[in-house]
């Protein structure tokens, strides 16, 4: 048996076809859907990140400001910019691009974000809805792999989802969002001992903890559904996942590919979180 490969670059292509005809009939209405970046630093990832956050807002209509800041920037200084965003009624998204330089509060600056223009999802009141189940701006990557598990019609309710990786960006948000589909859900992370012995229970595995190869095919269970989140590039050029792709394929029944699987759906949920924040505003 080989598994469906779950590509997000395809489901992701059908969603901003959709966004651009949303973006279109709000400017119809006089509405300009606007997101503005925020950028400290010179790191390269974070401009690729960047630019491709751009693009894709581009390429459906969305009007993006982009704001860099040397890596000196005062604390103090972002925070005042944030501020005028948030009163900035044109601005209908703010995201800051993570990481930030060591001398600024990473929390700090997420909560001054208004958490109806915090398209990352990342604000402490945004992430407590989600906690109690109520609707608002998911975080991107959590929402985009339940997005995935949706278009192919994979069976979420009453089954047993391991998320191995916590972090507040991908780990916890996705295993609540599940638990919100009442999905049961065990939480891996550095310090769990034997991890295999939990992976291998999974119905539904969803990696996401940066080890090129973690998961290997003695790791999952025979037809359970593979998410692979990690993103490592090694020194040959490639880039690899979580997941050992190439042996687990034969033996599980969906499984997401790297590159081309989640990332896609990352950026695009991003996009459906402005817009979404677009709507909500206007009944403010």
């Amino acid at each position: 048996m080989t598994a469906t490969i779950m590509y997000g670059k395809q489901l992701a292509d059908e969603y901003r076809t959709k966004f651009k005809i949303e973006v279109e009939n709000l400017k119809r209405k006089g509405i300009d859907p606007c997101l503005a970046v925020i950028i400290v630093g010179d790191n390269p990832a974070s401009k690729t990140y960047v630019r491709m956050k751009q693009k894709a807002c581009e390429q459906i209509g969305i009007k993006s400001i982009v704001k860099a800041f040397d890596k000196k920037i005062s604390e103090a200084t972002l925070l005042s910019y944030i501020e005028s965003l948030n009163q900035d009624r044109n601005v209908h998204g703010i995201l800051v691009q993570l990481p930030l330089p060591d001398h600024i509060n990473e929390k700090s600056i997420l909560e001054k974000i208004n958490p109806a223009k915090d398209v990352d999802g990342f604000h402490p009141i945004n992430i407590g809805k989600l906690l109690i189940g109520q609707e608002t701006l998911y975080p991107c990557t959590p929402l985009g792999i339940l997005k995935l598990l949706e278009h192919y019609k994979v069976e979420i309710e009453g089954k047993h989802v391991v998320v191995v990786g916590r972090s507040h960006i991908v780990g916890k948000p996705v295993g609540q969002l599940l638990l919100n589909q009442n999905a049961t859900v065990t939480y891996c992370h550095s310090k769990t001992k034997d991890l295999f012995k939990y992976t291998k229970q999974a119905d539904i595995l969803i990696v996401a903890v940066g080890k090129a190869k973690l998961i290997t095919k003695e790791a999952v269970k025979k037809d359970a559904v593979v998410i692979d989140v990690g993103n490592t590039f090694l020194e040959s050029g490639e880039v690899v996942g979580d997941v050992d792709f190439n042996h687990v394929k034969d033996i599980v029944s969906f499984i997401t590919p790297v590159p081309k699987g989640v990332g896609p759906m990352t950026i695009t949920m991003l996009l459906h979180n402005t817009i979404r924040a677009t709507e909500s505003q206007l009944t403010i």
